[in-house]
């Protein structure tokens, strides 16, 4: 493998457009994310902000543009889609864990499967990863053993376990009760800190503030702002994002 020049940003969106029927819920979006950068995407319910995330590994198909991930584009499908999206981490707002299998199970089936790890290096693998998601005692339990806020972060500790180039958190604390959001945001903090490419749609401004390198603020579909945490919430540039902080930051 050649060395890709580090100018290169990790994951590229140019001129992506979605439709869903009539409506167009992504429009005209440009938008780059560096190695390394962890970037915030908020915006009002409906903005777009989810579907934008799901794109980023097909989960959601484009209508028009193109997405590059460590600069090779995003293939339809098939194989290639799927070796492209195992570099990609996702974590959803339901935990999509698999109910009857183990939390360690559910962390090494990906590596074994898709990565061809032997399962002494999985699981060995795993169990680190659990751990540092602070959940290695739960190992053997199912899913529905844990709590929401322990399940999260196995979903963590699963999507880390494919040695991902950037992770995906589509809202990623707002199924869980008020006491178990820190406990998962702390995590990705770390990871932040540690220096993961990540991409992370949430409502929580604490986070934006505290992790984040960049915000990008949504509405009706378009990106309207991008700046770094400190500008946005003191100076945001548009009336609409104003209005959205004022009615967040105020209650």
């Amino acid at each position: 493998m050649t060395e890709r020049p580090t100018g290169e940003p990790l994951v590229r969106l140019s001129g992506v457009n979605k439709w869903f029927g009539d409506l167009h819920v992504l429009q005209d979006i440009d938008l780059t994310i560096d190695r390394g950068e962890v970037v915030v995407v908020i915006g009002p319910s409906g903005s777009g902000k989810s579907t934008l995330c799901r794109t980023i590994n097909r989960l959601e198909s484009i209508g028009s543009g193109e997405i590059t991930i460590d600069g090779v584009r995003l293939p339809e499908e098939g194989k290639e889609l799927a070796r492209l999206r195992s570099d990609v981490g996702m974590v959803f707002q339901s935990f999509n864990l698999f109910a009857h299998k183990t939390v360690l199970d559910n962390v090494t089936l990906g590596p074994i499967k898709v990565r061809k790890q032997s399962k002494a290096d999985a699981e060995k693998r795993a169990r680190e990863l659990l751990d540092r998601v602070g959940v290695s005692a739960q190992a053997d339990k199912v899913p529905a053993q844990l709590s929401g806020g322990q399940q999260q972060r196995v979903a963590i500790a699963r999507a880390l376990a494919m040695d991902p180039k950037v992770m995906l958190f589509d809202e990623p604390t707002s199924a869980l009760d008020p006491e178990m959001i820190n406990e998962v945001l702390e995590v990705m903090v770390g990871l932040a800190q540690e220096g993961m490419t990540m991409i992370v749609v949430t409502h929580e401004m604490g986070f934006a503030r505290r992790a984040a390198n960049r915000v990008v603020f949504m509405d009706g579909g378009r990106i309207l702002e991008s700046a770094d945490p400190e500008t946005f919430f003191t100076d945001p540039s548009s009336d609409r994002a104003k209005d959205f902080l004022s009615k967040i930051l105020n209650h």
